[in-house]
């Protein structure tokens, strides 16, 4: 019997050096139709995106969230964050998710793809739930993006908890949320070509 492959400790993964993150100088925020079919001319010439959502976090338990407040794809050389509050916006991001001519990959999609169902009306076409391949790889422990990070580059993902609770429903979003959002859905991306260059 093959011994499943290791996965490093939160211990190890912090002593590697950093993984190298998009810039904001990347990373396009999106929120009006005109931006959002722009995007999507230079998103639907590649074959792969990774794809994220992020929600306004939700604090009590009778609150239900309305999100996802914001959907990032990011291919290997940029990264859109399209912001869902225009409804002419939300109608181009709901095509592009619906295309089913693009690999649209990421961790822990399954809540992502209720959302998106539910608040723009479509069924994500084509997507690969990255630790599924893992686990086919014989990985026995759920594999996320930091851990996918540190077994194919060697390198730590970095990643803000405090960010990871700020309003996504804002008008405007910070730059700090900007570059959390978009480098959660290129790092997916980055780690889905690492995956096909291995077979």
């Amino acid at each position: 019997m093959t011994p499943a492959p290791h996965c490093p400790s939160a211990e190890a993964i912090a002593l590697l050096e950093p993984f190298e993150r998009l810039p904001l100088s990347r990373i396009h925020r999106v929120h009006s139709a005109e931006q959002a079919r722009l995007a999507a001319q230079t998103l639907q010439q590649a074959s792969a995106w990774g794809f994220d959502t992020e929600s306004k976090p939700t604090f009590h338990r009778d609150q239900t969230s309305d999100g996802p407040h914001t959907v990032q794809l990011a291919t290997r050389d940029a990264a859109w964050v399209f912001q869902l509050h225009d409804p002419d916006c939300r109608a181009v991001v709901a095509d592009l998710l619906a295309w089913p001519d693009a690999v649209k990959a990421g961790f822990g999609l399954r809540d992502d793809r209720l959302r998106i169902r539910h608040k723009l009306g479509v069924e994500p076409a084509n997507v690969l739930e990255l630790n599924t391949v893992f686990r086919q790889r014989g990985h026995r422990r759920e594999v996320g993006l930091k851990t996918a990070i540190a077994l194919l580059f060697q390198q730590r993902f970095l990643k803000s908890k405090k960010t990871a609770t700020t309003n996504w429903a804002a008008p405007q979003l910070s730059e700090s949320q900007l570059l959390y959002a978009a480098n959660d859905a290129y790092g997916a991306v980055r780690v889905y070509h690492a995956l096909q260059a291995k077979g």
